[in-house]
């Protein structure tokens, strides 16, 4: 009697999936998230104010950087106006607050969707063009919002005296002190990162991968690549404009200096660093830049003290020569990253105590 046949669907090795669209399994991987998790809640009640306010600079920034690297890494679309989207969501939110007296909790997903909304006619120029010339046009971006800010009437966005806005509130509670900022940027923070991950395994995931890998095969394939290119503007630009709008509550003031190109320089800087086209590689990223940064600045008087003849632009010259250098190496030596070395750790560490 012949046994009818079981096939089973192939199963794509897990060292071939991309790095960018591995979740985090495996009980080793789920004790340290929730460790991470509760040391980042912690921080506030047993580290020092200035860490406080330093990671929390972290934090909003990874908000920024995640979504440039699903715009950059994951989908192919270089982006060098993520500053302006930034700054779209921040004015859109210290608008809301001071105008309208907006909640927090509405004012930042409504910042998010104001540069989206921005971010959109940049997604329809990526569907003509490409490399370089999309370059220079994200450049565009950010002429186009600081020339908005500066010219409009001070009475719409106050040119460039900035605007003031009321810390945000939670009930009774006015999450104003280091603690409060804080804890809102991890709020933030953490849902769009777990969302990210939610987007780099999905079909819209899988669809900026092909389009980054090879947008006229992709076509064929049945990809609408216009459409996905012009989604992963809006997405990216979107996580900007939340990134901008927690900064808005953080420091409670916006000015148009506060995003400028050099910053958007720093966040394409952050991504090479940590790794393109990983998430873990964003956050890292992140963290290693403006850990560098801020150890120059905290140790750039005394170093300007000892070297008078330096001048007291020391501190910014240093900073803007550690991080083209930064750059410059890992382009050169590890294009994958920092992170390609944490994956390679782990790795090693399954596999141990073989070789291989």
């Amino acid at each position: 009697m012949l046994l009818p046949l079981r096939i089973r669907r192939p199963v794509m090795p897990r060292t071939a999936r991309a790095p960018y669209a591995r979740p985090l399994a495996g009980s080793w991987s789920r004790a340290g998230l929730a460790l991470a998790l509760l040391a980042l809640c912690l921080l506030p009640l047993l580290g020092p104010a200035r860490l406080v306010s330093v990671v929390s600079l972290m934090l909003i920034t990874s908000i920024v950087v995640v979504g440039l690297q699903i715009n950059t890494g994951m989908a192919g679309q270089i982006n060098m106006g993520a500053a302006a989207f930034m700054g779209v969501g921040s004015y859109t939110a210290a608008v809301l607050s001071l105008r309208l007296d907006c909640p927090f909790w509405l004012a930042i997903p409504l910042g998010g969707a104001s540069a989206a909304a921005f971010g959109l006619l940049f997604g329809i120029t990526a569907a003509r063009i490409k490399g370089f010339y999309l370059a220079m046009t994200t450049i565009a971006a950010q002429m186009m919002f600081q020339s908005a800010v500066l010219n409009l009437p001070a009475s719409w966005l106050g040119s460039s005296g900035g605007l003031s806005i009321e810390p945000a509130r939670l009930g009774a509670w006015r999450l104003s002190g280091d603690a409060g900022v804080y804890y809102l940027a991890l709020a933030y923070a953490a849902f769009m990162t777990f969302g990210a991950y939610g987007i780099a395994r999905s079909r819209f995931g899988r669809a900026f991968a092909a389009v980054r890998d090879d947008d006229s095969a992709a076509g064929p394939m049945g990809i609408d690549v216009a459409g996905t290119k012009t989604l992963a503007f809006m997405v990216g630009a979107f996580y900007a404009g939340v990134g901008g709008a927690v900064w808005a509550y953080s420091l409670r003031y916006v000015a148009v200096d506060q995003f400028s190109l050099f910053q958007s320089v720093w966040f394409i800087g952050m991504l090479i660093v940590g790794g393109m086209g990983s998430i873990l590689g964003a956050l890292v990223g992140v963290a290693a830049v403006r850990g560098v940064q801020e150890v120059l600045t905290s140790y750039g008087p005394d170093l300007a003290a000892m070297f008078p003849g330096l001048g007291n632009q020391l501190v910014f010259a240093s900073v803007s020569i550690v991080l083209g250098a930064a750059i410059a190496f890992f382009l050169i030596v590890e294009p994958r990253g920092l992170v390609h070395y944490w994956y390679v750790l782990r790795r090693s560490f399954a596999a141990w105590p073989l070789r291989y």
